[in-house]
C-alpha cells in the first residue's frame, strides 16, 4: 500500500518503523528537515519536508495515487486540515490524530462530516488500555478479539504457583479450563508452545479464552479476578482525567495528584466525584499520607519517564497494589523489563497498533483479511484476527492435517457466537473469525499460515 504520514513525532516514527517493516511504500512529511532526512534513511522511505496541509506538498507527496493518508503533527486542527485536503486530492483514506477533549465529544460528528476513515485520541486509546488492566489486575495485559468476546491475557506465574513446572498440555486434564497458553516470555526468550513446554515459575504467560472461561482459570491458580477498588494516579495530564473519568464511571474510586494548581482546580470541575490533590506525587511522604500502602492500585502518568518509574517502584515496595507505570521517550526495553514494574503502557505503540490494525484490516486478499492485530510482545509477537470469508486453502481441513508454519499457532476459533479452544481434529469454516499467535510478522492473509 502507498501511505503517506504527516508529522514525524513519536507515533509519527513508531508508524514509519512498523508500516515500512509490513512492506508498505512509506512518504512521511514534517517541517524540520533533518527528522524527515533521518526518516527516509533509518527505514527505506521517502521524505518531503513541507507543510502537510500544503496541497503543492501533499501533491509532491503522491497524493493522486496514494491508498492512505495518516496525520500525526502536534495540532488537531492541522490533521482534520491536512486530512479534508487529501480526501478531495487524491480520495483515499484519511486517519486523523485528535487529541483535545473537547473535539473528542464530538468525535463522530466530525468523523463523518469530513469522511474520515479512523480517528484516534491517543490519550483516550491508553486510558481505555489501563481501565481494562484495571478491571482485571492480575493481568499485565488485556486484548479482545471478535467485538469483545475472545480475551488474550498476559500474566507472570507466581513462585507458589500450581502452575510450575507444568506442562502445557496438563492444564487442561488437571485443571479442567478452556483456555489455550499462546506465548511464554522467559527471559529475551519467546516461545509459541506446544503440548510438552514446561512453565516454569517468572514465565510470562499469554494464554486466550472466552472472558468467563478465563475468570474460571484465574480462580482455579489461585489468583485475584476482581477489580480494583480504588486508585491513586500521580499526574493529572489527558490521559489522567480520561482514565479517571472511566473508572469512576466503574465505581471505583479515583485520587489524582497534581502540583500544577491551575491543573488541580480544573480537574476539579471536571471529575467532581474524584478526589484531587494539589502536591508533589513524587514526595514521598505526600503518597504515605494519601494511602499509597493500601491503595488497590496505583498509576504513574507524569510528564518524566524516570519519575514513574521511580514512583511505581516505590508503590510495589510500599504496597500490593497494581502497578501501571507510563513511559513515552525511554528505550531502554531490557533494562526496565528487568524491574518487574507489572504493567507498562507506551502511548505511541497504543496509537499506532490503532492504526496498523486498521491498514492491515484494508489489506484483503483471496477473501480473508485482518481484522484486528495486537503485538502481544514488542517486536517479538503479535496476535491477528482473520475474517474467513470465502473457500481457501486451510478451510475444512482439520488443523492436525494442515502444515503449519513453525511459530504459528492456531489460537481460537470464533463461529455463531462460540468460542473453540482448537485441537487437532478442529476444522476451520467460511464464516469464521480465527485467531493467530505466532513470532512471524508480516501475514497478510489466513493461508499464509500453512507451508505450500
Amino acid at each position: 500500500m502507498k501511505i503517506i504520514i504527516a508529522g514525524c513525532g513519536k507515533v509519527g516514527q513508531a508508524l514509519t518503523e512498523k508500516l515500512t517493516k509490513e512492506g508498505n511504500e512509506i512518504t512521511v512529511i514534517d517541517l524540520k528537515a533533518d527528522i524527515v532526512s533521518e526518516m527516509a534513511n533509518q527505514h527505506d522511505s521517502m521524505g518531503i519536508v513541507g507543510n502537510g496541509a500544503s496541497h503543492s506538498i501533499q501533491s509532491e507527496a503522491g497524493i493522486e495515487k496514494a491508498d492512505l493518508f495518516i496525520a500525526v503533527t502536534g495540532s488537531d486542527e492541522l490533521n482534520l486540515l491536512c486530512c479534508l485536503l487529501a480526501k478531495k486530492a487524491g480520495d483515499c483514506q484519511t486517519i486523523a490524530r485528535v487529541r483535545n477533549p473537547e473535539y473528542s465529544r464530538e468525535i463522530n460528528y466530525i468523523k463523518e462530516e469530513l469522511g474520515l476513515a479512523l480517528v484516534i485520541n491517543p490519550e483516550h486509546a491508553a486510558a481505555m488500555e489501563i481501565a481494562r488492566v484495571l478491571r482485571f489486575p492480575s493481568a499485565i495485559k488485556i486484548d479482545t478479539f471478535a467485538k469483545g468476546r475472545v480475551e488474550l491475557l498476559k500474566f507472570r506465574i507466581q513462585e507458589d504457583s500450581v502452575l510450575n513446572d507444568m506442562t502445557v498440555m496438563d492444564i487442561s486434564s488437571r485443571l479442567h479450563c478452556d483456555i489455550l497458553v499462546c506465548a511464554v516470555e522467559r527471559g529475551e526468550e519467546v516461545f509459541i508452545p506446544r503440548g510438552n513446554f514446561i512453565l516454569r515459575e517468572r514465565d510470562i504467560v499469554s494464554i486466550i479464552a472466552a472472558p468467563k472461561n478465563a475468570s474460571e482459570f484465574f480462580k482455579k491458580i489461585g489468583v485475584v479476578t476482581n477489580q480494583v477498588k480504588d486508585t491513586i494516579i500521580a499526574g493529572g495530564g489527558s490521559i489522567a482525567y480520561y482514565l479517571a473519568d472511566i473508572l469512576l464511571q466503574m465505581g471505583i474510586k479515583v485520587k489524582i495528584i497534581d502540583k500544577n494548581l491551575d491543573r488541580c482546580e480544573h480537574l476539579c470541575e471536571l471529575l467532581p466525584k474524584a478526589d484531587i490533590i494539589h502536591g508533589d506525587a513524587s514526595d514521598q511522604n505526600l503518597l504515605l499520607e494519601e494511602g499509597i500502602e493500601t491503595a488497590a492500585s496505583f498509576v504513574a502518568l507524569t510528564n518524566m519517564d524516570e519519575e514513574n518509574i521511580l514512583l511505581s517502584l516505590l508503590a510495589k515496595k510500599k504496597s500490593k497494589a497494581k502497578v501501571v507505570t507510563k513511559i513515552n521517550r525511554i528505550a531502554f526495553d531490557e533494562v526496565i523489563g528487568g524491574l518487574e514494574l507489572d504493567t507498562i503502557l507506551y502511548p505511541k505503540n497504543v496509537t499506532a497498533e490503532y492504526i496498523i490494525r486498521f491498514v492491515r484490516a484494508m489489506k484483503n486478499s483471496i477473501g480473508s483479511n485482518v481484522e484486528t492485530l495486537y503485538r502481544i510482545i514488542e517486536n517479538k509477537a503479535e496476535a491477528l484476527e482473520f475474517i474467513i470469508r470465502e473457500q481457501s486453502d486451510v478451510v475444512g481441513k482439520p488443523l492436525v492435517q494442515l502444515k503449519i508454519k513453525k511459530d504459528i499457532q492456531v489460537a481460537c476459533i470464533y463461529r455463531n457466537r462460540k468460542v473453540i479452544i482448537p485441537r487437532g481434529s478442529d476444522e476451520m469454516q467460511v464464516g469464521d473469525s480465527v485467531i493467530i499467535v505466532t513470532t512471524k510478522t508480516g501475514l497478510n492473509d489466513i493461508d499464509d499460515i500453512i507451508s505450500k
